[in-house]
């Protein structure tokens, strides 16, 4: 050690009491190899201090008094005038300090980095899975309540539903003929708002009135709520709220099986511009076979070109059979008044 060879030859004169109740004798202090040496007046050794062991009794005060570690009964004073010891025992003490293990921050250490696993778990995985949680255990009644709560909201923006009597008996019936995989699965119709078709919690599917009352065939309205249904199924509606709601929102719902109406305000009015999710083809002809309905009018009602929706006109599951009637011409002629027009 750089520090041990600059002082092996530096002598102080101190004090030394081997027990509490002996008496203090005047002694030669030297530093020797990793040792503080302690002699009487006639060069005789007394005792061999470790500086590895050395403790200081009254750090920052004069006279210094040091220790054996583990014997505070055994002391050395040096006084005020041994300044030159006094502060190569200091600096011997600091090296040796700094070069052991410190147990203690190593704790610390590992303590900040459980503190970090913590962290970096609510922050990563503790949100999806909470979630993920919440939607699995969430019934069917509960998810329509919060889509009913969440249609409160859309209306600010929506208006009411139309709901002229017969055109609402027969937007009834396309519910019934278009069901949704699980519960009742309402449709509502509405003037502005909702840009084709939304779907809610607990099944309910918002469509815009154009997709009534522009268009001469009901199989286009049909194909917009199997659209609809099949993104409900492949994005459960009730994640995409507590997504927006995050962390808090999906304890909530959890801990009270409620969700602030803040949250539901806030997302009403993002879902409302937010883009549809996009559909692959064949996700859309397995639903057009499964609710045996044709795919073609609603691929042009896309595109009236067919350029972009060629894969649903020409994969049509029922381009040369007849399904059963969407509508009577009667109820898709009610259903076209359903606002009024």
């Amino acid at each position: 050690m750089t520090a041990l060879n600059q002082y092996q030859r530096l002598e102080a004169a101190g004090l030394w009491r081997p027990s509490p109740d002996a008496q203090r004798s005047d002694v030669i202090v030297s530093i020797g190899d990793a040792t503080l040496t302690i002699s009487d007046t006639r060069d005789r050794a007394l005792a061999h201090w470790s500086l590895a062991a050395v403790e200081r009794a009254n750090p920052g005060t004069r006279p210094a008094i040091y220790h054996p570690d583990g014997d505070p009964g055994e002391t050395l004073e040096l006084a005020e005038t041994e300044k030159e010891m006094i502060a190569a025992i200091e600096k011997l003490r600091g090296a040796i300090e700094r070069s052991r293990p410190h147990p203690g921050r190593l704790r610390l250490v590992m303590l900040l980095a459980s503190f970090a696993c913590v962290a970096a778990l609510g922050v990563f995985w503790l949100p999806d899975a909470a979630r993920n949680h919440a939607v699995s255990v969430v019934p069917q009644v509960k998810r329509a309540e919060i889509g009913a709560a969440l249609l409160n909201h859309i209306q600010a923006v929506t208006g009411p539903p139309c709901h002229e009597p017969a055109g609402s008996a027969a937007l009834g019936r396309l519910a019934r003929r278009v069901p949704a995989p699980h519960g009742p699965g309402a449709l509502l119709v509405v003037r502005s708002g909702v840009a084709e078709a939304a779907h809610l919690p607990g099944g309910t599917i918002l469509l815009n009135q154009s997709l009534v009352e522009d268009h001469e065939d009901a199989d286009v309205v049909a194909g917009y709520v199997i659209a609809e249904r099949l993104r409900a199924e492949l994005h459960d509606p009730l994640s995409d709220v507590l997504v927006h709601g995050g962390l808090s929102a999906s304890i909530r719902l959890l801990a009270t099986g409620k969700m602030q109406d803040k949250v539901l305000k806030s997302y009403a009015n993002a879902m409302l511009t937010a883009q549809s999710k996009p559909l692959s083809d064949a996700a859309l002809l397995a639903g057009f076979n499964v609710w045996k309905i044709r795919s073609t009018p609603y691929a042009y009602a896309r595109d009236i070109s067919g350029e972009t929706t060629f894969g649903l006109i020409e994969a049509d599951p029922f381009a040369t059979d007849s399904p059963p009637a969407v509508l009577s011409d009667a109820d898709w002629l009610r259903l076209q008044g359903i606002c009024g027009g």
